[in-house]
């Protein structure tokens, strides 16, 4: 399988941490398989961490864990730094920081929870799936 650019919204990560049932949690756990390529940047990586440090968000981990999930991610992901910015395109400045990094990196797919939240991204040539619809299309779920 060749290696997919990919940037994950924030709500995948959350849920990942929430179950290790779901397609979140199968998506990251791919990780360790290289069957895709996160792209990140240091404002993305910011809100990963401000938003899965809250408070009740993954209480059972200890900080520590926390950090060393955020350190894999980080380890795995290719960094981009973001010399533009055309905002806002999207409702929601958040999910802005994710499509200027998408767009930056020539990602295929932004995998998010809230693929309504990204209408409109098509006209760059990105497509926002969720995260069982994308491992459903490369033959790793049914």
């Amino acid at each position: 399988m060749n290696s997919l650019n990919v940037v994950l919204d924030t709500n995948i990560l959350v849920s990942a941490l929430r179950s290790n049932r779901g397609a979140s949690y199968k998506l990251l756990a791919l990780l360790i398989d290289d069957i895709y390529t996160p792209n990140i940047s240091v404002p993305l990586f910011l809100e990963y961490e401000s938003v899965i440090k809250r408070p009740s968000i993954a209480d059972h981990l200890t900080a520590k864990e926390i950090d060393d999930i955020l350190n894999f991610i980080l380890s795995k992901s290719r960094a981009r730094s973001i010399y533009f910015l055309w905002r806002p395109f999207l409702k929601d400045p958040k999910d802005d920081l994710v499509l200027e990094v998408a767009v930056e990196s020539n990602s295929e797919f932004i995998i998010t929870h809230n693929i309504k939240d990204f209408k409109g991204v098509e006209k760059f040539g990105i497509q926002a799936l969720g995260p069982k619809q994308f491992l459903i299309d490369r033959g790793i779920l049914k």
